[in-house]
């Protein structure tokens, strides 16, 4: 039987918060089967925990964020979700002393690259899929998500729009068999990206002022403004297909279907997952043992393991 993951042993990592501009500390500690994905906001006394679920998400404005019922709000947590789905962990308490989680260099490969320097250790209990069984669909005007049922584990199609001279209209587009493997070597280090006018009205508005050319690909009205150019030639694409795993991921349970998406965003896709879990005749939760699994999503299973080992 495939099993739950977490962490190996605690580690930590400091960076800086993409709105405050502030030194932020992330502590990431190991936690116990079935416990799931836990944030917990340290900076506040009593700690506020959030447990990570896709009706948890009540902020999707330039970001991802867990708000509960108080208000208190944990933001920008796409990134290092998308690390840890690729990752194969479902069980970690990640302790912030901040409301939001550090923008690093704008992209997952730190997190990734973190976490797997102690790598993944199994826990007893079987590790849970959602598996489409049905389509599901919404839409946002001519913006749209979808799953669908797959016999390839988890499928990824998505289609963005930008008119842009910096952005070539061939690269707007990415279609995957997903793979911790993959998501490691294409998709990880692809960054966050905005317009120089968009950064100019946030920072006049006290946000994004930890913004910079370090942790963003920044475009004005003609090119890309980083010295360094793109890390890849899709670059753009990738990085939204990045955020859809990070968001699909709030449900902690590991997507078996094809998501397909046209100008996608963080709302359409914490509604798509919503929409999903909605309608249990559109879903079944499975586990399986890893001869079963391997015949649909082999990739990640070696991936997981060569960490655990490698560490």
């Amino acid at each position: 039987m495939l099993k739950q993951c977490t962490l190996n042993k605690a580690i930590s990592v400091t960076g800086i918060g993409l709105h405050s501009g502030k030194k932020v500390s992330v502590n990431f500690k190991p936690a116990p089967k079935n416990t799931g994905l836990v944030y917990r906001r340290t900076d506040l006394e009593p700690n506020v925990e959030f447990k990570c679920t896709a009706d948890a998400v009540r902020d999707t404005q330039l970001c991802t964020a867990l708000v509960n019922d108080a208000g208190v709000r944990i933001s920008t947590i796409e990134h290092l979700q998308a690390a840890l789905f690729a990752l194969g962990i479902d069980n970690l308490f990640i302790e912030v002393n901040a409301p939001e989680v550090p923008i690093m260099d704008g992209s997952a490969y730190p997190f990734v690259y973190l976490l797997s320097q102690v790598g993944v250790k199994q826990l007893s209990a079987p590790k849970q899929f959602i598996k489409v069984t049905k389509p599901v669909r919404v839409e946002d005007g001519e913006k749209w998500a979808m799953v669908e049922p797959s016999s390839k584990g988890l499928q990824m199609d998505l289609t963005i729009d930008f008119k842009h001279p910096a952005m070539d209209p061939d690269k707007q587009h990415i279609s995957i068999d997903f793979s911790g493997q993959l998501f490691r070597s294409d998709i990880a280090s692809a960054r966050t990206f905005c317009f120089l006018q968009d950064v100019e009205y946030m920072h006049a508005h006290n946000l994004a002022l930890g913004g910079s050319l370090d942790n963003a690909v920044v475009l004005d009205d003609y090119r890309v403004l980083n010295n360094d150019g793109l890390r890849y030639e899709d670059e753009f694409v990738k990085h939204k297909l990045l955020d859809c795993i990070g968001d699909l991921y709030m449900s902690n349970k590991v997507l078996l279907g094809k998501f397909s998406a046209y100008k996608t965003g963080h709302h359409l896709n914490n509604q798509m997952i919503r929409e999903l879990l909605a309608h249990p005749e559109c879903y079944e939760i499975k586990t399986f043992n890893d001869e079963e699994l391997s015949n649909v999503f082999g990739t990640p299973i070696d991936f997981i393991h060569s960490v655990a080992v490698n560490a």
